[in-house]
C-alpha cells in the first residue's frame, strides 16, 4: 500500500476531488443542463468544448517545438480520463506483471483499450506475446491503429460498435448484444481497467462472462472497479470521495443520473458472486484512492481474478 501524494492514483483523486468541486457555476450547469432534453445535453457539452480549445492550443505549441512524444496521444483526442498518460500505463505495466502474473510471451486481451494508454507500454514488454485491444471509440481504435498497430504487427485493434451514453451515443449494438471477437480460450491474460465502472449491472455480468470464455485454464484477469463497501461508504459520509454516488440504479450506483455511465459503482459482495457465477476465482483484492482513502494501490479498486482450470 502506497500513500505518497506525487503518486498518479493520488494525482487523479486530486483532479477528480477538483473536476467534481461544488460550485455555484457547477449548480447552475447542472441545473440548466437537468432542464434541457437528452440529446441536446450531449450536443451541447459547452465544458468539454472550453477544455478542447485549450488542449488543441497546447497540442500546437507541442507540435511547433517538437515536443511530441512517441506512442502518446495528442491531449485533444485523449478520452481516457484525468492524469499522466505515461505515468498510469506505465503503472499499470507493474499491476499486470506484479499482480497479473504476465510474462514476455503472454497473449494478452484489453477490453477498454482507449487510445493505447496500456498498450504504449505492452509494445515494450511483450517480446514474443500477443496484444488485441477492444473499445467503442471510434477515433480511439483510429490512432491506436496508425500509431501502435502499424508499427507493431503483433498488437491488433477492434471496434465495438456499442452504444454508450457517455463515450458512443452512436453506437448500434447493446452491450449484451455484443460477443467479443475472439475464440474460447484465446489468451491467459486480460486487462479491464475503468470499464465496469462505467457500465450498468447487466452488462457487466455479459462481459465478466464473455471475459471467462475468452481466457484459457488458470488465465489472470485484472480488472478495476468503484467498490462499495463500509469503509468507502464511510468516507463518502465523510464528504472525502469527490464521487458521491448518490444514485440508485438496478444493482449499482451512479454519480449521475443524467449521464448513467460517467461513474458506476458496485457492491463489492455482488461483484464477488458474479465472478463466481462464472468461474472467476478472486486471487486478489487491492482497494484504490478514489473515495479518499490513506492506504491505497491506484486509483480504483483492483481485482485479480483467475479462470478455474
Amino acid at each position: 500500500m502506497r500513500n505518497a501524494e506525487s503518486s498518479a492514483p493520488k494525482q487523479s483523486y486530486f483532479q477528480q476531488q477538483k473536476f467534481h468541486r461544488l460550485t455555484i457555476a457547477s449548480r447552475i450547469r447542472t441545473g440548466v443542463a437537468r432542464s434541457l432534453p437528452q440529446s441536446f445535453r450531449q450536443r451541447l457539452r459547452l465544458r468539454r468544448r472550453l477544455e478542447l480549445i485549450r488542449e488543441f492550443s497546447l497540442d500546437s505549441v507541442d507540435l511547433v517545438l517538437g515536443k511530441r512524444k512517441d506512442l502518446v496521444p495528442p491531449r485533444h483526442l485523449n478520452f481516457v480520463g484525468h492524469g499522466d498518460f505515461e505515468a498510469i500505463g506505465d503503472e499499470f505495466l507493474r499491476y499486470f506483471i506484479d499482480y497479473g502474473g504476465l510474462e514476455p510471451e503472454g497473449k494478452v486481451l484489453e477490453i477498454g483499450s482507449g487510445i493505447g494508454r496500456m498498450a504504449r507500454p505492452l509494445t515494450r514488454y511483450l517480446t514474443t506475446g500477443t496484444y488485441d485491444g477492444v473499445d467503442i471509440v471510434p477515433k480511439g481504435i483510429r490512432w491506436c491503429e496508425r500509431n501502435i498497430g502499424a508499427r507493431f504487427p503483433s498488437f491488433k485493434f477492434h471496434l465495438a460498435d456499442i452504444y454508450n451514453l457517455a463515450y458512443n451515443p452512436k453506437g448500434r449494438l447493446q452491450p449484451l448484444q455484443y460477443r467479443f471477437p475472439f475464440s474460447d480460450e484465446q489468451f491467459n491474460f486480460a486487462a479491464l481497467t475503468s470499464v465496469f465502472s462505467h457500465m450498468l449491472k447487466p452488462d457487466v455480468e455479459h462481459y465478466l462472462h464473455e471475459t471467462a470464455r475468452t481466457l484459457r485454464p488458470n488465465g489472470t484477469a485484472l480488472i478495476t472497479f468503484f467498490f462499495l463497501n463500509a469503509e468507502s461508504r464511510s468516507l463518502i459520509e465523510k464528504g472525502l470521495s469527490p464521487l458521491m454516488f448518490q444514485f440508485s440504479r438496478d444493482g449499482c450506483r451512479v454519480n449521475d443520473d443524467l449521464v448513467p455511465e460517467y461513474a458506476v459503482a458496485y457492491d463489492e459482495s455482488v461483484i464477488r458472486q458474479l465472478c463466481k457465477n462464472v468461474g472467476l476465482s478472486i486471487n486478489a483484492l487491492h482497494y484504490g484512492a478514489w473515495c479518499g482513502r490513506a492506504d491505497y494501490v491506484s486509483y480504483q479498486d483492483m481485482l485479480i481474478v483467475r479462470k478455474s482450470a
